[in-house]
């Protein structure tokens, strides 16, 4: 079986396992910055031990200068925030206090974390005696090497955040998009090296840590790419910022955390590759004091929806043949109310729609409805073509309510778009289909995917037509049958105790 992406087991789950001893000792809202920040306390730590013991080596007195430390990507952790200070204190009274210190003394010393680190070890809320515990497991981890450790911390992170999300449902979703649909973005659009990657509602900043490995994995580098994010939530805003420092990717996330119609913090921006997960069918969103807005070249979205309004934000921001991939409920693909109808039209016919992939139910942990992913690409390789996959039966599920991709899956969703560019591709019945923008115009511009792929072809079992009816329909009359024996066998049970039907 092809391998699945989601590493449920081994050390990160080891990690939530102990630490979920601290669900019933803290509020839930507190809980999720104990566990995310003590990952990433114990991850600048090691990397800054690491490097200034080589200073050390060196002999050249450097190892005191924070500027040593940030030159080589590493944040500079004073002396009462280092690991064997918290570790020392793990299992006193006063270890809720020692960790608010050293959380207080590396924003003091690096100004980009200020007012971004929890500070709510020493709440009365929260038992020390299993802090301690929870302390002592990440003292045992072997950091020895820390660009291991830098994946070992930021998948561990990762997986606590998409744990968080399951819990906490709904809300959970507003920070995390899971690793199998921030994949399969990555792989179709395949960012390079030395690209402006960009995240209007960024969250836990999973796009770009996906973003920085596809880089790597491809015989780059992660620090050379420039990332820039916006996120309107403070605490999730503050997650981001801590999964970048962690990862050693430098991102601007602005000053602050800031409503993007509102206060777009990166107005001069032209990013090479935009991914986002945006908020389904946000309403409210402040309409009524934008509709001149600069951004909605294509047409004003309407005050109840937000989805075209993100939409045309990307696009704005776009570089001249910078590619778009987000994700959007299944809706917008096919409404024609509030002018969202006309918006979509003036999209499709600026040929900017590259592709639309329907996805399964249940990628999500926050909801159940069916989503899309949507590529759109300034400078398209086919001009006037857009690629349709419907990839609702790929998949696997990883319980009850959850869908996964395996890894098979999604390079088959990649590879099916780089055939579509190379010219390559064989449409295949069911699955996936090119269409022009005067067969979209003949289908009143709705970009459905099982508009154009049709329905899968079914393999000829060889029994001739008329035989088959007739056996269908002889099963069919024993079942009925059957039928009408229970129906007769409960009215007489119903009967005997005083109850006809």
């Amino acid at each position: 079986m092809a391998e699945k992406n989601t590493a449920n087991i081994g050390f990160e789950k080891q990690i939530w396992d102990a630490a979920c001893v601290l669900w019933g000792h803290i509020p839930a809202a507190e809980y999720r910055k104990v566990i995310v920040g003590l990952i990433f306390l114990r991850y600048i730590s090691s990397a800054f031990e690491k490097r200034y013991n080589e200073l050390v080596a060196e002999g050249d007195g450097f190892e005191d200068e924070p500027d040593a430390y940030l030159m080589d990507n590493i944040f500079f952790v004073p002396e009462k925030a280092r690991w064997s200070v918290v570790s020392a204190a793990a299992h006193t009274p006063e270890i809720g206090s020692v960790i608010d210190d050293a959380m207080r003394a590396i924003e003091e010393e690096n100004k980009t974390l200020k007012n971004v680190l929890p500070k709510n070890y020493a709440s009365p809320d929260l038992d020390k005696r299993v802090l301690g515990d929870v302390v002592d497991l990440f003292t045992n981890m072997d950091m020895t090497d820390t660009e291991d450790s830098k994946d070992l911390l930021g998948r561990t992170y990762e997986y606590c955040i998409a744990q968080f999300a399951a819990y906490e449902g709904v809300k959970g979703g507003e920070f995390y998009t899971p690793s199998s649909v921030v994949r399969t973005l990555v792989e179709i659009l395949r960012p390079f090296e030395n690209c402006r990657v960009y995240d209007p509602c960024c969250g836990s900043g999973g796009m770009f840590v996906q973003s920085a490995k596809f880089i790597q994995a491809h015989s780059g580098n992660r620090g050379n790419i420039s990332v820039y994010g916006q996120e309107s939530n403070a605490d999730t805003w503050k997650m981001a910022k801590m999964n970048m420092a962690i990862r050693g990717i430098d991102a601007d996330f602005g000053q602050y955390h800031a409503d993007t119609f509102f206060n777009d913090l990166h107005k001069t921006l032209k990013a090479d590759f935009i991914m986002a997960n945006p908020p389904f069918n946000l309403s409210n969103w402040g309409q009524d004091k934008l509709k001149d807005d600069i951004r909605w070249k294509y047409g004003v979205p309407p005050a109840g929806n937000a989805n075209y309004a993100w939409i045309q934000h990307m696009i704005h921001h776009l570089a001249p043949n910078g590619k778009i991939g987000l994700v959007l409920a299944n809706g917008a693909l096919s409404t024609q109310s509030s002018g969202e109808g006309d918006i979509r039209k003036n999209i499709i016919e600026a040929d900017l729609v590259e592709g639309i992939v329907a996805m399964p139910t249940q990628l999500f942990y926050s909801v159940t409805i069916p989503v899309t992913l949507w590529f759109i690409t300034k400078g398209k390789k086919q001009k006037g073509k857009t690629l349709f996959i419907d990839a609702r039966k790929m998949g696997y599920m990883v319980d009850r309510k959850h869908r996964d991709f395996t890894d098979e899956d999604i390079q088959k969703l990649a590879d099916t778009f780089k055939a579509f560019q190379d010219g390559t591709l064989e449409e295949v019945k069911g699955f996936c289909a090119v269409a022009d923008i005067q067969a979209i115009a003949a289908q009143d511009y709705i970009l459905t995917p099982g508009r154009y792929v049709g329905i899968e072809e079914q393999e000829d079992d060889g029994e001739p037509f008329d035989e088959k009816m007739k056996r269908l329909t002889s099963e069919l009359s024993e079942m009925f049958a059957k039928s009408h024996e229970l129906e007769n066998e409960i009215r007489e049970k119903l009967g005997a105790i005083g109850y006809d039907i």
